[in-house]
């Protein structure tokens, strides 16, 4: 006589995990290597951060250490890559679940709310986004109540926060001011597309304020005050595990003056090169992503 499974009689919450049926193949879908500084920021603050990934662990791999190595072993030691419907059945269980990110040596595991090995082994380092800001090239991610509404009252929410790291922000404004009287309208206008800042809403307010900071010093010198059409105030969505474009300089003269920092692609075209030559779009890197997060405040 055929007999069927035997069942544990177990109850919903006293069932055991599912266990995960991927190949190895799957298991190494898992992305996790953002191509660039824009995509590394957009992930965390638009589609981690709003779903409740607070707590951090962040860290930089030591130059003599294969960041590939160091990828296999966190994500297999914290059980990062695992399926959404994993995933969501430990967070009924009141389980935490974790996602891993990395931008070429400089790491960060996010953690959601319950119990996870990551709080027990990493307890004395990790950070809540809540309280304790993450800073990664000058840029500064945390969760935290505020903003405008479209009605421009103050908005209770929470929400994702990427401003202009604090000393940064300050250096940025005490070079603009000290350009304040000494240059252009336009020559200032083409410095503030220079800005290598994504515009998220913090930021777009943090330039503002340096705009009407230069404005005021050069009413005061007589000159003609700098447009608010100077600034870029319309953030790009990047693909953060895809072909990155920069555009560079074509003639070799501009290319050999233009620092990494001037590198960068404007959402208004930069003024032509003084040599008579064009520019060229070069794509780097080798991913796809065809997921288009909304916009942090």
């Amino acid at each position: 006589m055929l007999q069927g499974p035997r069942l544990s009689g177990l109850c919903r919450k006293q069932a055991p995990l599912p266990r995960e049926s991927l190949s190895a193949s799957a298991r190494q879908a898992y992305r996790h290597e953002a191509t660039s500084v824009e995509g590394f920021v957009q992930q965390i603050a638009c589609c981690y951060v709003p779903h409740g990934f607070w707590w951090y662990v962040s860290g930089r791999i030591p130059a003599h250490k294969d960041p590939a190595a160091i990828d296999r072993k966190l994500i297999e030691r914290y059980g990062v890559n695992i399926s959404k419907r994993t995933r969501a059945r430990r967070k009924e269980l009141g389980l935490a679940n974790v996602h891993y990110l990395r931008h070429e040596r400089f790491f960060v595991l996010l953690a959601s709310r319950g119990r996870h090995r990551l709080f027990e082994e990493e307890g004395n380092v990790v950070r809540d986004l809540r309280k304790v800001p993450l800073k990664f090239r000058d840029y500064s991610i945390s969760f935290r109540p505020g903003g405008r509404t479209m009605a421009g009252d103050v908005d209770p929410k929470w929400h994702a926060h990427v401003q202009i790291a604090p000393q940064a922000y300050k250096a940025e404004r005490a070079y603009f001011l000290e350009l304040a009287n000494r240059k252009s309208v336009d020559q200032l206008a083409f410095e503030f597309r220079r800005v290598p800042y994504e515009p998220y809403a913090p930021i777009r307010r943090q330039l503002l304020n340096i705009l009407r900071a230069v404005n005021r010093k050069r009413k005061a010198a007589g000159l003609a005050p700098v447009p608010t059409t100077a600034l870029r105030l319309r953030r790009r969505v990047v693909q953060p595990f895809g072909p990155r474009v920069q555009r560079l300089s074509t003639c070799p003269s501009c290319a050999a003056t233009q620092s990494p920092g001037e590198l960068i692609e404007f959402a208004v075209q930069p003024p032509a090169c003084g040599h008579g030559q064009a520019d060229q779009a070069v794509v780097v890197g080798a991913y796809g992503n065809t997921e288009f997060p909304e916009e942090a405040a």
